[in-house]
């Protein structure tokens, strides 16, 4: 399997590569030359434990690796989660059901790839000796999980930039608590699309990011993104038949690579057929599957920090299946966006989605209903799924963190206290972290400092 740019000029390369450099030297996205079949796999699939099947269906595209060492990354990462299930299905009512992917270390479905990405990155640091650099933007959880599936690995320093004082506490806490001196959190005053246009910009600073090996954790990393397709393989083979046919799967989504993943596995033959985005206030997915317009707006701070994001990275990946495939249409369209904002995608094929949008009003609503009605807790971004259904037709929502990691939300909805070993040891812990303001600048002096010397 061989892996190609969006933008058609990142030349053609194998899964190893794509994994170590994140981003496309012409400034795209990495992608599969071609989307396997994984039609005549489906009935071997259906009986296989979670690693086994992350195993089965990675060694599709990982095939530069000896399958040895691709089942050693799988295992370890996949032993780190206190569920036997790793990612269970469970019925609240009739149509209803969620998949819980909040079982890994850091209690959200970030560790789902980034417990195996730090595996695979360990590898290549013993098969070339060379050192990683890695970066990345989060609103909250993808940084707490790259963190932990990196830190303490040789060879592997981390940076994680965020927007100051618009995560949650205790997602804070998780990335500046690790006590490693491998892991720099930097707080900047911005917003988390501020962040992620800085790490773009200076992985597109080719002479910068070969002097320091920098790699993307963001899911501009393809390997987060089929890491990710796994759970829907899993979860579609826990529901019953009956509900398959004619399923709704519902995912809280603010970077689109979450529901990007349930949506290429179409294009390899897992027959989902409706696939509903929910997001919160910042709507620009929502106003983007209603109107066609992808219009960038102003970001409002909300209940469910992780999806304050306007510029979703991983539309990009969606636009080029959508524009079959063609780099030059896919390289104007994201100039014109970058530009001026505002793009035009009236002829999107939207047949397989439908989408949603929940405030803040509605997020407490929800957990309150839902705790109702099947006395079940989710958390905010979990909540913007649940926020709207009826269960007219098999419904599969993705529960995407756990909800102690929001505990003043949880607790304003339902005055119920919800907690974790994890997260109460936390606050006991003494935090570390750096600050920068609003010039981008800062932080290439910042790497600089720390790196030039190592």
């Amino acid at each position: 399997m061989k892996y190609i740019s969006t933008r058609g000029h990142g030349g053609i390369v194998s899964f190893s590569d794509a994994v170590a450099h994140g981003l496309t030297s012409d400034g795209g996205l990495f992608l599969p030359e071609k989307l396997p079949d994984i039609t005549p796999y489906l009935k071997e699939w259906e009986t296989l434990s979670y690693p086994d099947l992350c195993f089965s269906f990675l060694k599709l595209f990982a095939d530069d690796l000896p399958e040895a060492s691709l089942r050693a990354c799988v295992d370890g990462a996949y032993s780190t989660f206190d569920h036997p299930d790793i990612a269970p299905v469970r019925q609240l009512k009739p149509n209803l059901w969620t998949c819980e992917l909040f079982h890994g270390p850091t209690l959200a479905f970030k560790d789902f790839a980034l417990q195996l990405l730090g595996r695979l990155y360990a590898l290549q640091i013993e098969r070339t000796g060379v050192p990683i650099t890695v970066l990345g933007a989060t609103s909250g959880d993808t940084g707490a999980a790259a963190i932990h599936g990196l830190m303490g690995l040789p060879g592997i320093r981390i940076f994680i930039l965020y927007p100051d004082g618009k995560v949650a506490p205790l997602q804070e806490r998780q990335m500046t608590c690790t006590g490693s001196s491998s892991v720099f959190p930097i707080a900047i005053d911005g917003s988390f699309d501020d962040a992620q246009r800085w790490v773009k910009d200076l992985f597109g600073d080719l002479e910068f990011k070969e002097r320091y090996h920098l790699s993307a954790i963001n899911s501009i990393n393809l390997a987060r993104v089929l890491a990710q397709c796994v759970y829907y393989i899993h979860a579609w083979f826990r529901l019953p038949a009956s509900a398959r046919k004619d399923l709704e799967v519902v995912v809280p989504t603010g970077n689109f690579g979450n529901i990007l993943a349930g949506w290429m596995l179409t294009g390899m033959g897992l027959p989902i057929p409706h696939f509903r985005i929910a997001t919160n206030q910042n709507d620009i997915l929502f106003r983007l599957f209603e109107t066609g317009e992808y219009r960038v707006g102003a970001v409002d701070p909300s209940l469910a920090p992780s999806m304050d994001i306007q510029v979703a990275s991983n539309f990009e990946r969606f636009l080029y299946y959508q524009l079959n495939g063609d780099p030059v249409r896919l390289t104007e369209t994201m100039k014109t966006f970058r530009n001026t904002g505002t793009v035009d995608l009236e002829g999107l094929d939207r047949s397989r989605f439908s989408a949603s949008r929940a405030s803040d009003a509605d997020i407490l609503a929800t957990i309150r209903s839902v705790h109702t009605e099947t006395g079940y807790v989710v958390d905010p971004h979990t909540a913007c799924g649940f926020h709207g259904i009826h269960a007219s037709r098999p419904t599969l929502v993705m529960s995407t963190a756990h909800p102690a990691k929001f505990p003043m939300a949880i607790q304003q909805a339902i005055g119920v206290e919800v907690t974790h070993p994890t997260l109460e040891k936390l606050k006991t812990i003494q935090d570390t972290r750096f600050t920068m303001g609003s010039n981008p600048s800062e932080l290439r002096s910042f790497i600089d400092s720390r790196l030039k010397h190592t």
